[in-house]
């Protein structure tokens, strides 16, 4: 963070319920929808903000970017479900390049396991000039230096086995 003066800045959304899981209308088994992402303490001299939702317990990879979107005007709330697209029409939002293409993909682990996943805010002190084709390394390296603040909310989603028909 550039200053050590910063307030905590906290996230919090009512996409994971209170047992730290994620509704499903925000899973790639539900709605798929981005939730609204609420902010407190957010320092008055953020320009922009960035989120990225990653996916923590990925088998193969460790981790796997699900959602990457910067220039969100700095406020207290990101709203729910901004509409797939490179930049949106009106805000100035781009979505990057992740397991979501220019959109938000919600959490949809295999059936019959559990993963856990990762929103973290950024609160930026500028707007970033970042190709819309960009993924999370390149992100990371575009903010580094501008993050005056940031914040986690983390979930688990849990696909269950599909019910056995019967007879089978």
């Amino acid at each position: 963070m550039n200053s050590p003066q910063a307030t905590q800045l906290t996230l919090s959304s009512d996409c994971i319920d209170d047992d730290g899981r994620f509704r499903t209308r925000y899973t790639g088994r539900g709605e798929d929808v981005s939730p609204e992402l609420r902010l407190q303490g957010l320092d008055a001299r953020a320009k922009t903000l960035a989120v990225t939702l990653e996916d923590l317990t990925h088998p193969l990879f460790g981790t796997m970017a699900h959602w990457v979107a910067w220039n969100i005007p700095a406020g207290e709330l990101i709203p729910e479900a901004i509409p797939p697209g490179r930049i949106s029409p009106g805000t100035g939002i781009v979505q990057g390049i992740a397991y979501g293409l220019h959109r938000y993909r919600g959490p949809k682990p295999p059936r019959g396991t559990t993963h856990t996943y990762r929103f973290t805010v950024y609160a930026l002190d500028t707007v970033l000039r970042l190709s819309d084709r960009s993924r999370l390394p390149g992100l990371k390296r575009a903010i580094a230096g501008h993050v005056l603040q940031q914040a986690e909310l983390t979930g688990t989603c849990e696909s269950r086995l599909r019910p056995r028909r019967p007879g089978a």
